[in-house]
């Protein structure tokens, strides 16, 4: 079977070829070739970008917080609501959890507060700017199961996320007094809901364990199980704070008090 070749057919006046069209059209229109040029020029461009990550890097932020859900990404949006209900007290603050340099990064930003982060984990594929965290000792790599090298009171407040929920009830027993030991005015968690995140098959050498997403009343009980008391005040002034600045939270957050 023989392919017939395209061609279109004006009815009442004869019969012309498609390369024909085209042939008189850029004989008559020699605009026509530049735009196309320019076009694939412009295609060529924005492939690139794309690829070299001004347009793809957004790709993988997005694709890495759907895929893996962390309350980490929650932290900077709730900074500016934390600050307001803590009024001026959180003048050094701690931030323990994974990606530590994005919230140190945040903090630092603001200007009036001076941070630091514990990294759980290691640190992995990080910029510019981590680097020269890690290398000036801000953000530093530690294991949490084990005492901070920090003093007593060392920091105002301690921001912990995505760190506790990878501890069993035997290290919580001891992490979180700790946490209490270095903070000075409080200790605010950020922990996800049941039913939020488990840590992927690849990511459990790196945690030891999967994520163990608690209930509310669970940490209440534990809360009370190892003397450390809710900031009913701090909690009241958050949820005022987040109300009237239309935060709403996408992961439990907890205001403790410090050990006095």
């Amino acid at each position: 079977m023989t392919r017939r070749q395209a061609s279109v057919t004006r009815h009442g006046s004869g019969s012309f070829t498609l390369s024909g069209v085209l042939n008189s059209k850029s004989k008559s229109s020699p605009l026509l070739s530049i735009f196309i040029v320019l076009l694939g020029a412009i295609l060529l461009v924005i492939y690139a970008f794309g690829g070299s990550g001004l347009l793809g890097g957004k790709k993988d932020v997005v694709n890495r917080i759907e895929g893996d859900f962390s309350c980490t990404f929650e932290v900077p949006n709730a900074i500016p609501v934390l600050k307001n209900a803590y009024g001026g007290s959180m003048k050094n603050v701690l931030h323990v959890g994974p990606e530590s340099c994005s919230v140190v990064s945040k903090l630092l930003s603001e200007g009036e507060t001076e941070a630091w982060g514990v990294e759980p984990y290691e640190i992995e594929d990080v910029d510019r700017k981590c680097k020269a965290l890690v290398q000036k000792g801000i953000v530093r790599v530690a294991d949490i199961k084990f005492p901070l090298p920090y003093r007593e009171k060392s920091f105002s407040h301690v921001v912990v996320s995505d760190a506790l929920d990878y501890l069993s009830p035997k290290y919580l027993n001891k992490t979180l007094p700790d946490l209490a030991r270095v903070s000075a005015d409080g200790i605010i968690i950020f922990t996800g809901y049941p039913g939020q995140r488990r840590a992927k098959v690849a990511e459990l050498s790196k945690f030891g364990r999967p994520a163990k997403m608690r209930t509310s009343s669970w940490w209440k009980q534990f809360f009370t199980d190892t003397s450390i008391e809710e900031n009913e005040s701090a909690s009241k002034n958050f949820e005022q704070a987040a109300s009237k600045m239309s935060y709403k939270p996408t992961c439990q957050i907890f205001h403790l008090s410090s050990y006095h």
